[in-house]
């Protein structure tokens, strides 16, 4: 298929997104920002580079008919952007945030219409699915309404399109945002993981010289804190035969730890200092002061000469004053929390706490037990320690301490001078060695950039980062040993995806053949493992330690030409799409029949 005229990144983030575009025909083009209409008041839109992530959707009758309409024409009954986010803070029961988290949550249905979470059952409500796919519908209409109109072949749905996932993204939620696109109208779609495009984003701004910034041997941390999740990756330069190349080492668990936890533990700050004076907010109110942190916030560490920034949450009751209750996050509450809170020093040994005590917990996001991104940092690199010495070895400063020596920093958050220190002085500390930090232009659209440009990479003009699989993938396999009364039967687990398996790649799976039951309802187990990297297609594990975790079983009917149940000999074929879902087909020995499994528990189905 031939290369669109277009490489457009996406960056579909939980709290903001955007889109950067790069024109192949124009000669060492540089990344362009499309500029997004979105309603600003009712009847007023306005083009902003950011387009908040934030669904409102409001009452019958809220506002006249076309106050929410947009240049192209079509009828609103919503609003998504700006005035989504600035007006549904102060009526949070009909506002959708942080969808993004809600898509990857696997203890909801991401398609049931739950969104505004809490919000009363006879109110407005989207699903995490339907919610991903207005925000994107949003960047297609207004990608169409600026260059539709010149020529059609530029309609958005005719480029090729790069759109970013957490690198923590289980497969599940990675095939809810490929549908999410889909349904938006994208025709051409491939997803790349958030912290890599950050990094092509900081490549593409040092395309002269970034080599003599980054030499061999170097471990490079990018560490990505967005609104929903905290994300870690590893990257090491090696050299083969003289030439520098980028190369994914780790990406980290998936940690739903970010900028949405830190609104929280403001506004609970907060609400502790107004009780005080006799103020006691319910949930309603509590929800819409969580939201003006987060406003508060991103002003405050986006300009360091602000001490403070007002909010006014609306009153309940004929005691509050004009309906409403007016406070302010002081600088001085906002870095304590934060310091103290999300990035308190601690030794590298730290282990964050990974689960409550309590046998019954509310439904709603599964938040990180432990909000200190530090020990989950220290954590993260302790499982790595091996493979970042194995590469940081081979570098030429025999006196640096081996170890990550490179840092790059992504997410609102690290506008914050304070913060960036703070992670800094953990590592050092852990080295005992400096750690060279690497510069981004603009935290707020780097993800996006870079994803334009990786695009244009994988047309073969520029570096790409060696990256594959990030973890080892396994399939269950019962043993053939007698029964044992009380016991079951062993489960082996075999590997039929290897550590840095390249997307779009395949290949048979070696030297074993199994017998596999279709015609009747049977469970598949899946397992993974970040740490064993050595593990080859068709290595079979006998015994397994906490290295290798079980993923949510599959369980379905495959279909049987005899429609009766059996056991037939096949052989496997391991696969990885270009949208990094995994497959594994199971070919008939004595027939051409062939079933396909996918990583994926939410289709519960396999295509013949």
């Amino acid at each position: 298929m031939a290369n669109s005229r277009f490489s457009i990144g996406i960056d579909l983030g939980t709290t903001n997104c955007a889109l950067a575009y790069i024109d192949s025909l124009k000669e060492g083009a540089s990344v362009e920002i499309l500029s997004l209409p979105q309603i600003v008041q009712p009847g007023v839109y306005e083009e902003r580079k950011l387009l908040p992530s934030f669904l409102y959707l409001p009452q019958k009758g809220e506002f006249q008919n076309g106050a929410l309409n947009l240049p192209w024409g079509e009828e609103k009954l919503f609003a998504v952007g700006e005035f989504a986010k600035t007006h549904g803070a102060l009526v949070p029961t009909h506002l959708v945030s942080s969808a993004k988290s809600w898509l990857c949550h696997t203890a909801v249905n991401r398609r049931d219409k739950i969104l505004p979470w809490k919000a009363s059952n006879d109110s407005n409500k989207v699903s995490p699915l339907e919610a991903s796919t207005l925000y994107l519908k949003h960047l297609v209409d207004s990608w169409n309404a600026k260059f539709e109109s010149n020529d059609s072949e530029l309609k958005l749905e005719k480029q090729d399109v790069v759109l970013t996932v957490p690198a923590s993204f289980d497969a599940d939620a990675r095939d809810f945002t490929m549908e999410a696109a889909k349904e938006a109208g994208f025709k051409k779609v491939s997803l790349l993981e958030e912290p890599q495009a950050a990094f092509y984003s900081w490549l593409l701004a040092n395309k002269d010289n970034w080599r003599d910034q980054v030499q061999e041997g170097d471990v490079i941390l990018v560490i990505d804190v967005g609104g929903g999740t905290s994300d870690f990756t590893l990257i090491a330069a090696e050299s083969d035969q003289g030439n520098l190349f980028l190369n994914r080492l780790a990406v980290g668990e998936h940690i739903l730890l970010g900028g949405d936890n830190m609104d929280l533990a403001l506004a609970y700050e907060l609400s502790r200092q107004l009780g005080t004076t006799n103020i006691k907010l319910d949930l309603a109110q509590m929800v819409a002061l969580s939201h003006a942190c987060r406003t508060a916030k991103e002003k405050l560490l986006a300009d360091k000469e602000l001490r403070s920034w007002p909010m006014t949450i609306l009153g309940r009751g004929s005691k509050m004053i004009s309906g409403t209750i007016k406070c302010e996050l002081e600088r001085s509450m906002l870095e304590k929390v934060l310091l103290e809170g999300f990035f308190p020093l601690c030794d590298k040994e730290a282990q964050p706490t990974f689960q409550t005590g309590y046998g019954f917990q509310e439904i709603g996001l599964p938040y990180a037990a432990d909000a200190a991104i530090t020990k989950h940092l220290a954590h993260f690199l302790v499982k790595h320690h091996k493979a970042i010495e194995q590469k940081s070895s081979k570098r030429k400063d025999i006196k640096t301490t081996s170890g990550v020596n490179v840092i790059l920093f992504n997410g609102g958050v690290f506008k914050s001078p304070l913060l960036r220190q703070r992670i800094l002085d953990n590592l050092e500390s852990w080295s005992k060695s400096p750690i060279k930090m690497l510069t981004h232009q603009d935290l707020d659209l780097s993800v996006a950039i870079g994803a334009a440009s990786f695009g244009i990479a994988k047309r073969g003009k520029g570096i790409r980062i060696k990256g594959g699989a990030p973890r080892t993938y396994y399939i269950g396999i019962e043993s053939s040993a007698p029964a044992i009364p009380g016991f079951p039967r062993p489960i082996k687990a075999l590997c039929v995806v290897p550590f840095g398996m390249e997307e779009g790649t395949e290949s048979d799976i070696p030297g074993h053949e199994f017998g596999l039951i279709i015609g009747q309802k049977v469970a598949f187990r899946f397992l993974s493992s970040s740490t064993r990297k050595n593990d080859t297609l068709g290595t079979i594990l006998d015994e397994w330690d906490d290295e290798v975790h079980e993923i949510s079983p599959l369980q379905l009917t495959l279909e049987s030409p005899e429609k009766n149940a059996s056991m037939v000999p096949v052989y496997l074929h391991s696969k990885i799409s270009d949208i990094g879902t995994l497959e594994l087909w199971c070919i008939g020995k004595n027939s051409k029949q062939k079933w396909k499994l996918e990583f994926n528990v939410r289709e519960n189905n396999t295509n013949p």
